[in-house]
Parts: structure tokens; sequence; C-alpha cells
């Protein structure tokens, strides 16, 4: 197609997105919203959340990325957060519909305990965005596999929070470089990071998840 005489217009349309929740009860320590990597679904981070020892006793809600796609080796439906077209209109979009599930739970709920924005690959820039941008306090970040977004780089996390960085060891793709660079940044905006190193690549270990429950222990004990 030529680009001569073409322009490129932008409208906002709604969209449906979904997110699980597994509810913690009246006595949850509190909520944990998870973001998958690319090409996962909702179901699938749940499933590597609950693997979590003692997250039963927190209220988890698992969001899917609004733009949903057939995985093609299985077919399933997956989804991803953005793509470089209309990136900062597609983070925008999804952090408004991440901003409304939370207040939807927290209003459903007398859950008094703390909020906790849990990344995984992709959904690492998602978990920081939502910890910095939407309108509730978060008291801690978990980031596996992923590294900070650019754009926070002048904007800490609301509260200061807590963050629990982990990588596996042979995990090309968040090298060290980019957990030293993380952690640096963090450092100066004032958040009290911790790395967590392990053997293994870009996913999740029993190692990984022992260390969670640790955190969010911790959390739930200063909240």
């Amino acid at each position: 197609m030529r680009d001569e005489g073409v322009v490129v217009e932008v409208l906002p349309a709604r969209v449906h997105g979904r997110y699980l929740l597994r509810d913690g009860g009246t006595d949850s320590c509190g909520l944990v919203v998870a973001f998958h990597g690319y090409g996962m679904s909702a179901a699938g981070m749940l499933e590597e959340i609950e693997a979590i020892p003692g997250i039963d006793a927190w209220t988890v809600v698992s969001v899917q990325g609004l733009y949903r796609f057939y995985d093609p080796r299985t077919r399933e439906v997956v989804a991803s957060w953005m793509t470089r077209q209309d990136r900062d209109l597609a983070i925008a979009d999804n952090l408004a519909f991440v901003s409304e599930i939370v207040g939807r739970v927290l209003d459903s709920s007398e859950m008094s305990g703390p909020l906790v924005s849990l990344g995984y690959s992709q959904g690492t820039a998602m978990a920081y965005r939502a910890a910095a941008v939407i309108d509730y306090p978060c008291q801690g970040v978990v980031a596996l596999g992923g590294d900070v977004p650019p754009e926070l780089a002048d904007r800490a996390p609301t509260s200061c929070p807590r963050v629990l960085i982990g990588r596996g060891l042979a995990d090309e793709w968040y090298g060290e470089d980019k957990v030293e660079a993380d952690m640096r940044l963090l450092t100066n905006l004032g958040c009290e990071a911790q790395v967590v190193r392990f053997p293994g690549g870009h996913e999740w270990t029993e190692e990984f998840r022992s260390r969670c429950q640790t955190f969010l222990a911790s959390v739930a004990g200063s909240g």
C-alpha cells in the first residue's frame, strides 16, 4: 500500500476483557493481581500462582491481556499486552482495565490487607505499571523474568513498595545486565528491592515460589 495520501486515524473502541478471581475469603491476607507473559492466558497464569505455597490465604486476580490470538501450536486462546503499534494507547487501555478490576474486587469485599502486583515475562512491565499508575496503593511488586518499563524511569511505584525480582541463571531474555540496571533504578527511586537468582531459565521454579511465599508473608505482616 502506498503511504502517499494515507492518514492513520485512531479511535477508542469498547472491548471486553476477562479476569479470573479466586477469593481468599473474609480472612484474606490481601489481594494479589497477576499479569501473565506473552502468549499465555489468565488461566495459565493462575495455575502458576496457585502453586505458590500459602497462596490460599490471599485473594488472587489473574488478568488477561486485552489482545487475544490463537497459539499456533495448540490453537488455544492466549493473549498479549501490546505490540509496538499504538503502544502507548494499548498501555492506557490495559491500565484502565486493571484499575476497574481492582476497584470492583475491593468494593465487593471487606478486604483490608495489602495489594501486591505480580508479573511474569511480558507481564512484569504491567505489574510495575499497575503499581505506579492505578488509583489503589500497592505495597509490593513481584517481577519474574522481566524488566522495569522505560516510561517508569522517573516515577516510583506508589507507596514505594518492596520489590522481589526473580531471574533464572540461564534466562537469556532477562539478562544480568538488565537485573543490575533495574536494581539501580529501583534503589534510586526509593524502592526496597531484592533479587532472587535461581537455577533455571525463563520460567517458574519451586525455589522462586518458595521465595514468593516468604515475600508475601513479609508484605502481609507489615501491611
